[in-house]
């Protein structure tokens, strides 16, 4: 998966028409919004300007911003998950299957640096309307589904500790690099895939069993 181009701000009024790909730029320019102005501070004026609509026009396409955060979330989420089916429809191990999984879940958020902030590094109260409980639901079936695999893990014998903590440790690890890589760009780091590889074979070789 790669980040959507970039769009020029206030682009002049595109002809109507264009459903599927006017959406897909309104949800591309909201997520820059978004972390950029923050939840309260981005506007549906801000986001039809950016990709050149009215605001009437925007309506058409969502009703209000917490529908547009909504939006983005819920693909975000249903990309990771697919992500995550089709490893475990994959053959291999569990570890094998986790190595997997997490090594997509971070290539995922440094090609979706903004959807990632807003899924992961968003303020709950600012998914409103019942956006949050179903952002909940999305991400805990995304959770659970890696969680199992840690489950087959630990059946299998693998683990150093139970799965619960295993899971929840090998998922902060990932976040952890994914975060700090795109929050501080400025920052000296070393070659990304090194710096990844180097820290998935660390929390492996102290999570599982040799």
């Amino acid at each position: 998966m790669t980040a959507a181009p970039a769009l020029n701000p206030r682009s002049q009024r595109k002809p109507k028409g264009e459903g599927h790909a006017r959406r897909a730029e309104i949800l591309a320019a909201a997520e820059r919004i978004f972390v950029e102005h923050g939840y309260e501070g981005a506007t549906i004026r801000k986001i039809a300007d950016e990709v050149g609509l009215s605001s009437t026009a925007l309506y058409m396409h969502f009703a209000e911003k917490g529908e547009i955060l909504h939006e983005i979330c819920r693909q975000a989420f249903s990309d990771l998950l697919d992500l995550n089916m089709a490893v475990v429809a994959e053959p291999g191990g569990p570890e094998q299957r986790l190595r997997r999984m997490m090594r997509d879940y971070i290539d995922f958020g440094f090609a979706n640096p903004n959807a990632y902030r807003l899924i992961y590094m968003t303020r709950p109260v600012e998914l409103q309307h019942g956006a949050q409980s179903a952002a909940q639901e999305m991400g805990a079936s995304l959770y659970r589904s890696f969680e199992q695999v840690v489950e087959d893990a630990e059946a299998g014998g693998l683990l150093r500790g139970d799965a619960r903590t295993t899971a929840q440790a090998l998922w902060a690890g990932c976040h952890g690099v994914v975060s700090l890589m795109i929050t501080k760009p400025y920052f000296d780091w070393v070659d990304r895939d090194t710096l990844v590889a180097t820290l998935l074979d660390g929390l492996f070789a102290g999570l599982m069993k040799p």
